[in-house]
């Protein structure tokens, strides 16, 4: 038996060393206590691992789109200037 990498004998001492520091009342409690707050920590992961997993399944479901957001009205008069400009300046350079 290796639980943990601990075999029998270890946990044994363990035990053996647990019951001598809280002693024989207060030790069904303390494992109980620990019992519920490893069964809660379980519960929370499967509860995670479910929420990753819906995620993932929802990305998987929507098409990826792809689209350019516009810029604001200013912004645009003022490439759209630029751009003439420079046409402007090639076309003149051109002759």
């Amino acid at each position: 038996m290796n639980i943990f990498g601990i075999g029998l004998p270890e946990m044994a001492v363990i035990l053996i060393v647990a019951l001598l520091i809280f002693g024989p009342k207060k030790l069904p409690e303390i494992g109980r206590t620990m019992g519920k707050t490893l069964k809660s920590f379980q519960d929370a992961s499967k509860e995670f691992e479910a929420e990753i997993k819906r995620g993932a399944a929802m990305e998987d479901e929507k098409p990826m789109e792809a689209r350019l957001e516009p810029s604001e009205p200013a912004q645009l008069v003022e490439a759209e200037e630029m751009t003439a400009k420079t046409d402007a300046k090639k076309s003149a350079s051109d002759v």
